[in-house]
């Protein structure tokens, strides 16, 4: 009778177990039932643990995990290093990427993952969001609508997903003293935008793309961003020879039209941003690059209601260097936002790796210094690890060393700018144009008669050296 109830007691205390066992495991909310979850997302304890709040440690440091050049309350010209920046982590790479690429399956497999795209699994990513950025040491982030919330059967429900998970994103922003540098709609991955979105040879699909604009607008209003991004993935075309690119640019420029008068509507004081890419996914994008957006914008009287997002690789791939396409903004009184990447000279399409060129990150500086800054857009880190970099702290030390990486670009470039000797080579360059028959051709004052009667008293112009590799030698003491 005794070892009977002993048995009975032990077959209790396994069942109790079990059930705690089960009752522990992280639950998921299939996302068909995205609205039944409730608010628990089932994750509990750190999403990074093992990696501490990432300090500055100086250029001596043998830490991985500490910054050796970004130093965020160091003031350099007159301004934090911090606020030079205002560095911002792109939700999608660093959440939402897989390592995948069209020859290979998902190499990326975080902990906190449970391999749905549920609304607890959305609210579960937002909350490691802002734990990575509590721990790196940055008070901005970037997000697609799509990225940070399921999308759904109709825009209802597509809409009441982002709700949800804007919600959370509110509060937890609140709580972290952190900002939306800047939101924009997913206008590229579904089915529906295959043709394009304000660009597509579809009514229904232009009227869809306007509707899920408007809710991105609403919800980066709604969590105070600072900006909204325009990237038209898709706005372009394949072949001229089934498109009526006349018409389809017309398009864009309503679309862009409703978007500016909705802004107004809703009081949302944020910039208006379009980021310029020549190709890929599409043979030809309409915003090819900072000088093909600047026209598009003065042709359609938009250039006071935009400004341009340069994506360092993007501007490469048209055939530019990222610094070209910076100071084209610059001088167009366009420059609103970088997304900081690069890519690899020798693979030709969007590698969006993370900045780690000292060269290229001080020319880059030159250009924000001369635009006095860039807010209220910054520095978003629309870059990705590697496929083949799948530890957890892999994410931690690619921001670390694209942040020091920036940080190193503008001490070189302060230098530059205090030592003086670039500036005077530029100067000395165009000094014919600093005498009184210059300041006429600047003005707009000097004709072809004028200018003829010139050439006959100073006879055949003296030209000389330009100097491009002294140029280069004092660029390269400063690196």
């Amino acid at each position: 009778m005794m070892k009977a109830g002993k048995i009975l007691l032990l077959l209790l205390c396994l069942h109790v177990f079990s059930y705690a066992v089960i009752s522990a495991q992280p639950q998921t909310c299939p996302a068909e039932n995205a609205g039944e979850c409730g608010d628990s997302d089932g994750w509990e304890g750190e999403f990074f643990p093992g990696i501490p709040t990432i300090k500055y440690e100086g250029p001596s440091s043998k830490n991985h995990l500490a910054f050796k050049y970004y130093n965020a309350e160091e003031e350099i010209l007159g301004k934090k290093m911090k606020d030079w920046f205002r560095f911002s982590v792109a939700f999608w790479h660093t959440f939402r990427g897989t390592g995948g690429d069209p020859f290979g399956a998902q190499t990326k497999f975080w902990p906190w993952e449970d391999g749905t795209n549920s609304l607890n699994m959305a609210k579960r990513r937002m909350r490691a969001n802002f734990e990575f950025l509590n721990k790196l040491g940055t008070d901005w982030w970037c997000f697609h609508d799509r990225d940070i919330a399921p999308d759904g059967k109709t825009l209802e429900e597509a809409n009441a997903n982002l709700d949800e998970v804007v919600a959370l994103a509110s509060k937890l922003q609140k709580e972290n003293n952190k900002k939306v540098l800047w939101g924009t709609a997913q206008l590229f991955m579904h089915p529906r935008y295959m043709h394009g979105a304000a660009t597509s040879s579809e009514l229904g699909v232009y009227a869809y793309a306007a509707a899920q604009v408007k809710k991105a607008m609403e919800v980066t209003h709604y969590l105070g961003g600072e900006n909204y991004v325009f990237w038209g993935g898709r706005e372009g075309y394949q072949s001229l020879l089934n498109t009526d690119m006349e018409r389809e640019l017309n398009h864009l420029a309503r679309f862009l039209e409703a978007a500016v008068a909705y802004k107004k509507k809703i009081g949302f004081n944020g910039t208006l941003l379009i980021e310029p890419k020549p190709q890929e996914p599409t043979k030809h994008q309409y915003d090819w690059d900072a000088a093909t957006t600047a026209n598009f914008l003065r042709k359609y009287g938009l250039i006071g209601d935009f400004k341009l997002n340069i994506e360092c690789n993007h501007a490469t791939l048209s055939g530019h260097s990222c610094h070209h396409d910076l100071e084209t903004a610059r001088i167009n009184g366009l420059l609103g936002n970088i997304d900081a990447n690069t890519g690899d000279p020798q693979v030709g399409w969007d590698t969006d790796q993370f900045l780690t060129d000292i060269g290229e990150a001080t020319m880059i500086m030159l250009s924000v210094i001369k635009n006095g800054g860039l807010a209220p857009g910054g520095f978003n880190f629309d870059a990705k690890l590697r496929r083949e970099s799948t530890d957890v702290e892999d994410l931690f030390i690619a921001h670390i060393i694209g942040m020091d990486t920036m940080a190193r670009g503008l001490r070189n470039a302060a230098k530059l700018i205090e030592d003086g000797s670039l500036a005077e080579l530029v100067r000395k360059r165009y000094q014919s144009f600093d005498g009184e028959l210059g300041a006429q051709v600047e003005a707009g004052k000097a004709d072809f008669e004028t200018l003829e009667k010139k050439v006959r008293e100073m006879g055949e112009p003296k030209v000389p050296s330009a100097k491009q590799e002294l140029a280069e030698m004092i660029f390269q003491s400063a690196l």
